[in-house]
C-alpha cells in the first residue's frame, strides 16, 4: 500500500449506505447516461457505482489513484464488462483507449485535483475520450455554501459494528481563505457502556480545493463542453448557491 494513500485508513465502503444511495441516484443517472455504451467512472473508489453500471449492461472503466480503494473494488470477481485502472484522473487520456459514451465523476472527487492547470488537463483528456455529445456528470459539495456559510462538518454516519457497538464516521472541514480546505475523515468506535465510550480508530487530513460552479464551468467551457446544466443534488432539482447540499453539473 502506498504510504501516502490518504484513504488507506478509512473504510469508505462502510461509510455510505450504497444500495440506498444508488437507488436514489439511478433515475437521474439513467436519464443522462441512457442504458448502454462505454462509461468512465472517474474516482471510482471502492467500485460501487462501477459495478452497478456494469450490472445494467454498460461497459465500464473505473479509474482511481488510491490502491486501498482499488483493492476493495476488486475484492470480489470483476465482471468482464468492468475494468479498474490505478492512476491520476488528469491522465485519463493516457490511461484509457478508444471512445466513451459518457463519464461520471461523483462523490466529491474533483476537489482532489489541486490546481487549475491540472483541472484543464483533466477536462482536455476527457474531451479526447468522449464521443461528441457524450455527457459528463460531475458531483461535488456545494462549496459556495461551505465557504460562505462557514460549514465545518458533514452529517455523521452510524453503522453497526458486529457486536462491538457502533462505527461513527466523522468528516470535518476547515476552509481556508485561498479556496482550499483541510478535510479530515475519521472513524470512531462508540460503545455507550464502554470505558472510554468513544475511541478514535483512524483519522487523516486530506487537502482539497473547493471548486465552485463558476470555476468549473469556465474550465468546461474552455475545454469544449458547451452544453451545461446545474442541479442541487442527483435529481432534477435546480442548484441554489446558498442552500443546495451539492453541485451537480451535466456537461456535453
Amino acid at each position: 500500500m502506498k504510504p501516502d494513500d490518504p484513504y488507506s485508513r478509512v473504510d469508505y465502503r462502510r461509510l455510505v449506505a450504497w444500495p440506498e444511495r444508488i437507488e436514489r441516484e439511478w433515475p437521474f443517472l439513467s436519464g443522462v447516461l441512457g442504458h448502454s455504451g462505454r462509461l468512465l467512472d472517474l474516482g471510482s473508489g471502492t467500485g460501487e457505482h462501477s459495478r452497478f453500471l456494469a450490472s445494467k449492461g454498460f461497459e465500464v472503466v473505473g479509474i482511481d489513484s488510491s490502491p486501498a480503494m482499488l483493492a476493495k473494488a476488486g475484492d470480489t470477481p470483476v465482471p468482464p464488462n468492468l475494468a479498474f485502472v490505478e492512476g491520476d484522473l488528469c491522465e485519463v487520456e493516457r490511461l484509457t483507449s478508444g471512445q466513451f459514451d459518457g463519464a461520471i465523476c461523483l462523490g466529491n472527487t474533483l476537489p482532489h485535483v489541486r490546481d487549475r492547470r491540472a483541472l484543464d488537463r483533466f477536462v482536455a483528456g476527457l474531451r479526447a475520450r468522449l464521443r461528441p455529445g457524450a455527457p459528463l456528470v460531475v458531483q461535488v459539495l456545494n462549496y459556495e455554501r461551505v465557504f460562505e456559510g462557514g460549514l465545518r462538518n458533514l452529517p455523521l454516519n452510524f453503522r453497526r459494528d458486529d457486536g462491538e457497538g457502533e462505527v461513527v464516521f466523522l468528516r470535518l472541514m476547515t476552509p481556508r481563505p485561498d479556496g482550499t480546505l483541510v478535510f479530515t475523515p475519521s472513524t470512531l468506535r462508540y460503545r455507550p457502556d464502554g470505558d472510554p465510550p468513544l475511541e478514535v480508530v483512524a483519522t487523516r487530513n486530506v487537502p482539497l480545493v473547493g471548486w465552485r460552479r463558476r470555476e468549473l464551468e469556465e474550465t468546461l467551457e474552455a475545454g469544449g463542453f458547451r452544453r451545461r446544466d446545474a442541479y442541487g443534488t442527483m435529481a432534477d432539482v435546480p442548484f441554489e448557491p446558498g442552500r443546495s447540499p451539492d453541485l451537480v453539473l451535466v456537461a456535453r
